[in-house]
């Protein structure tokens, strides 16, 4: 009986700290946020958050993939544009506009998780699951021939640094900022064959 209660703890924990980290992030940004903060917003030790998340780039996954689970549900198993069954060359623009958007909506967290650690943002979970999508939705146009560098040549359109760079440096809007994504996609899936 013991070990059930314990996942319950965890499970609270967990969510505490995702919920401490969440409004401590929209006021300060991800930067500014110790995870001793963290952990006192949530009411726990932060031998509990290092448990949970193991460290600051832990607990920064796991708040973008929970704030991007409706979109990637709609990835896995929604309608056309962005669902499975949809024909490559709806599904590749609508994937990069929806993940450019989610990065511009979250631009701070995306930019701080990129900058985390000293690990390759390239061997993150997250950034697997969105190349392993988009590689597989583009081998359908090119029969698997350089399907997966295609895809990090795409997603590299989409980095937050990169996106950052355009909104405060070019001071690009949003609109034209996927607007431009959208143009350069066409450009790239033109020659393709289907």
């Amino acid at each position: 009986m013991p070990e059930p209660r314990r996942r319950a703890d965890a499970v609270r924990n967990r969510e505490a700290v995702l919920d401490a980290a969440e409004t401590l992030f929209s006021r300060s940004g991800p930067a500014e946020v110790s995870m001793n903060s963290v952990a006192a917003a949530a009411g726990v030790g932060k031998g509990t958050v290092f448990r949970a998340f193991t460290d600051r780039t832990g607990l920064l996954q796991a708040l973008a993939e929970r704030r991007t689970a409706p979109l990637r549900a709609a990835v896995t198993g929604g309608p056309a544009p962005l669902g499975p069954g949809s024909p490559p060359r709806e599904r590749i623009p609508a994937l990069l506009d929806a993940l450019a958007a989610a990065k511009l909506e979250n631009l701070s967290l995306y930019r701080a998780l990129e900058e985390a650690g000293a690990a390759s943002p390239y061997q993150s979970a997250s950034y697997a699951w969105w190349h392993t999508t988009l590689r597989d939705s583009l081998a359908r146009l090119t029969g698997g021939q350089d399907a997966g560098f295609l895809a990090h040549t795409l997603l590299a359109a989409v980095r937050a640094d990169l996106v950052t760079h355009l909104r405060t440096v070019e001071e690009l809007p949003e609109e034209e900022i996927r607007s431009r994504l959208a143009a350069h996609v066409r450009t790239v899936l033109e020659p393709l064959s289907s």
